[in-house]
């Protein structure tokens, strides 16, 4: 099984899209200078304690203040206050933990009104980002994440992984973290240590220490909602956590990019550094691999099934619901539990990529076709199951109810990814009437006539939907032809299949937009 990941520049930030076997399974939309991010810690200010919810509300600097629960405070908080108070006294110099004496762990079955008063200020990590009309969701346990280890101030405690299963290989790494961890600093062992040398986990561990000490330099004199340590870019945090040998390439269409990908790939795993190629090709970088299309057919209300059935996905606040229908599958089969069990399977492989694409979090709720017998039913549930096994975000999947309903919870950390695949037309704005059709060409070789002769643009590139593109370009003597014939400048042409059908653009020299006047 092939893993790429591709990156497209765009004006504000990135698109990043990982491919399986060329087949679209992650899309992520980053854009520069979004704040709360999970992972990311802030100093926060109390602004509400509420006794009945065992909570407090805390001013990160979002329009809603941020939500932190008394179980979220952590054992440690004891610990972190003391610490926090000390550093902005500056009674330590950084973030080193070995002459910190660590306070006795709160009790779990505690009050908020014990641990929190109005305009406190505390260190607090992102653990849900704002969703809908919620705030962030806090916790003031903080861990830093690291390619092999996570890191946790003001413990002492080294787990493993369970998915590490060898009593001899996990025996061996808590040896090792515990002979190499600092003092006050608790470590947890990813799944990817596993027969990892002690080399590159020192290395690791070093890292996170680096970053944690760089943060609290940063605490001394930070502001109310000032962010201490920032969560990597969703670029480097993919790379992070899915970098592995099955990983084969990685193309960027941004020099900059490209040379900051290359830079943390050699930090974390030099030997893959090859993997990454700047693209450089004449097509757009999603065009050329083919996302553009795929994200078109797989963000729309239904979905198509290869073998003939759909999907119908809806969302509500509180779950989503997924039906699935046979469509013209129906025909094909000998029976109807032959159809039920062949759309099913093809079905819950489908909606595990689809729940990791759109990364639908909360109660999913999924409609199978009915099936009679309790062996396909099985069937189906570990299809389910072992197709979840590789989703990062934490899911438990319920067997088959007797009404053919499969219950799904997905943990929810982000906002939804929702990208519109109905067009509104560029020309009627959705009001149904638009200027007759044949005049598109008119105005486009207004604009050109405009640009060539009165702007004297060089190297004029036209980019647009395929089906203008055919029409400008077939023919003996096609439409593009007779322009190179009247203004002595050829123009040159892209597709675009993320534009409109009526709508186009022109490129300058540099790739960049040329605004047109009306």
């Amino acid at each position: 099984m092939s893993n790429e990941l591709i990156i497209s520049a765009t004006q504000d930030g990135c698109r990043i899209a990982l491919l399986k076997d060329k087949t679209l399974v992650e899309f992520h939309n980053e854009e520069e200078g979004t704040k709360f991010t999970v992972g990311d810690i802030y100093l926060g200010t109390v602004k509400k304690v509420v006794q009945g919810l065992n909570a407090a509300f805390i001013d990160v600097g979002y329009d809603k203040d941020a939500f932190l629960h008394y179980l979220d405070l952590g054992p440690q908080f004891s610990s972190l206050q003391k610490f926090t108070k000390l550093v902005r006294a500056k009674k330590i110099n950084g973030g080193k933990l070995d002459k910190f004496s660590p306070e006795q762990d709160i009790d779990k079955h505690g009050k908020i009104t014990q641990q929190l008063s109005k305009n406190q200020l505390i260190p607090v990590q992102i653990v849900k980002e704002p969703i809908s009309t919620k705030g962030p969701r806090l916790s003031c346990e903080l861990s830093l994440a690291g390619r092999y280890l996570v890191l946790v101030p003001f413990s002492n405690a080294v787990s493993v992984s369970k998915k590490i299963t060898s009593s001899e290989e996990r025996k061996r790494l808590l040896r090792l973290i515990q002979s190499i961890k600092p003092p006050n600093f608790g470590v947890i062992i990813r799944t990817v240590a596993e027969n990892k040398e002690v080399a590159e986990l020192d290395r690791d561990l070093r890292s996170m220490v680096t970053t944690w000490e760089e943060g609290m330099t940063r605490l001394v004199n930070a502001q109310p909602r000032e962010k201490i340590i920032g969560e990597l870019d969703k670029t480097s945090s993919l790379l992070r956590d899915m970098l592995n040998e099955s990983f084969d390439n990685i193309h960027v269409d941004d020099k900059k990019i490209y040379e900051d990908v290359k830079t943390y790939i050699h930090t974390i795993a030099p030997d893959k550094e090859k993997i990454v190629k700047l693209y450089n090709g004449k097509a757009k970088i999603f065009e050329h691999y083919g996302i553009e299309r795929q994200i078109k057919s797989a963000f729309g209300q239904t979905v198509s099934l290869r073998a003939g059935g759909y999907l119908i996905i809806e969302h509500t606040e509180a779950l989503h619901v997924i039906d699935v229908n046979s469509g013209n599958k129906s025909n094909r089969e000998e029976n109807q539990e032959t159809t039920a069990l062949s759309v099913n399977m093809e079905a819950a492989k489908e909606i595990a990529r689809q729940l990791r694409l759109r990364d639908m979090g909360g109660i999913i709720v999924v409609d199978f076709i009915d099936m009679k017998n309790p062996e396909n039913k099985k069937l189906i549930f570990k299809i389910m199951k072992d197709e979840m096994m590789d989703d990062k975000a934490k899911s438990t999947v319920l067997p088959l109810s007797k009404f053919g309903l499969m219950q799904i919870t997905r943990e929810r950390v982000r906002p939804q990814m929702n990208i519109a695949t109905k067009e509104v037309c560029p020309t009627c704005n959705g009001t149904g009437k638009i200027t007759a059709s044949i005049l598109i060409s008119d105005l486009i070789e207004k604009n050109i006539e405009h640009l060539l002769v009165k702007q004297n643009e060089k190297d004029l590139v036209l980019a647009l939907h395929p089906y203008l593109f055919a029409y400008f370009t077939n023919g003996f003597i096609s439409e593009r032809m007779r322009w190179y014939f009247k203004y002595k400048r050829w123009v040159k042409m892209v597709k675009d299949t993320s534009m409109a059908i009526t709508e186009y653009k022109f490129l300058n020299k540099e790739g960049e937009e040329i605004q047109l006047t009306s």
